[in-house]
């Protein structure tokens, strides 16, 4: 809760003018209890978790012919019930959570040290804080996924989580609980050490979840923004891991591909791109081969 009554008190607080975000920042949680607006976090993830995956998800079922050009197992084809029990088992565990944030806010307070007040994040703040906790969580999250990959961690964990030979993006936060409460960890530590505004801590949420959406989302569009980023894996990198499964002891990496690069654990899928590469050439001296043949037979005759 801001504790200034009108804006000009919190104008002369901030010692000038507040921004257009913070005028607005202040209209919405000025009379808002704390507790309530860490609770946000919760909703808003929520929101995402549904919307996002849908485009692809109903465009497979109806309109398969626009997608599946792109689709990275385009043999595997998920029936809409199942996309749906995926969504529904994994939806159950957000209103857990929104009762689990208002029991521990007291202590989230003392752990985070979240500002929820005035002034806002500057950009440059924001674009620095949200690098710290990428990296951060990108190295955390490989190696408790190296230890789910134990036979330990896989069969009485991570099993789960790898129904989905050909995942889709509600697979994201398809998993066992305890997968859910090791991989949160990561996420937020890097809030944690560096401490943030609540609207940081929202929208680093935002788009971790977002990421992990499209790296389950089974498609790989040659047109996403994502080959933009530097040694980012994306949706190609991580469904190698799902189709190989449980043995697979490659592409643990969640975001980027560093770890995964200096520990050797990219190996499996180097050699799977490699074979890819040499069955495409094949096919392609093949189809060469027919069409001179048949261009020489249709001259002769």
């Amino acid at each position: 809760m801001i504790p200034y009554a009108t804006t000009a008190e919190a104008e002369a607080a901030l010692g000038r003018a507040m921004t257009w975000a913070e005028a607005a920042w202040y209209q919405y949680s000025a009379a808002m209890p704390d507790s309530w607006l860490h609770c946000h976090t919760t909703f808003i993830l929520f929101v995402i978790y549904t919307i996002t995956p849908l485009p692809l998800v109903v465009l497979e079922q109806f309109a398969p012919s626009i997608v599946l050009p792109y689709k990275l197992q385009p043999r595997v084809r998920l029936p809409l019930a199942a996309s749906l029990r995926c969504y529904m088992e994994a939806a159950c565990f957000f209103p857990l959570a929104v009762g689990f944030q208002l029991v521990s806010y007291p202590a989230a307070v003392k752990i985070l040290r979240t500002r929820m007040g005035l002034p806002l994040p500057s950009v440059r703040e924001t674009i620095a804080q949200l690098v710290v906790y990428s990296l951060m969580e990108d190295y955390l999250s490989y190696w408790i996924h190296r230890l789910l990959h134990t036979q330990w961690g896989y069969e009485k964990i991570h099993r789960v989580h790898h129904e989905f030979t050909a995942p889709t993006g509600f697979a994201m936060s398809y998993s066992h609980w305890a997968e859910n409460l090791f991989l949160s960890i990561p996420a937020l530590a890097g809030p944690v050490i560096v401490p943030c505004h609540i609207t940081t801590q929202w929208l680093w949420f935002c788009i971790r979840l977002i990421e992990g959406i499209n790296t389950h989302s089974g498609y790989h569009f040659p047109f996403s923004p994502s080959k933009l980023i530097p040694f980012y894996g994306g949706a190609e990198y991580h469904d190698y891991h799902h189709y190989a499964g449980g043995r697979s002891q490659s592409n643990f990496a969640p975001l980027f591909t560093y770890c995964d690069y200096i520990y050797r654990t990219d190996k499996g899928y180097r050699y799977h791109k490699l074979k890819q590469a040499k069955l495409k050439s094949l096919e392609e001296n093949n189809v060469e081969k027919k069409g001179g043949s048949t261009a020489f037979n249709t001259v002769q005759d």
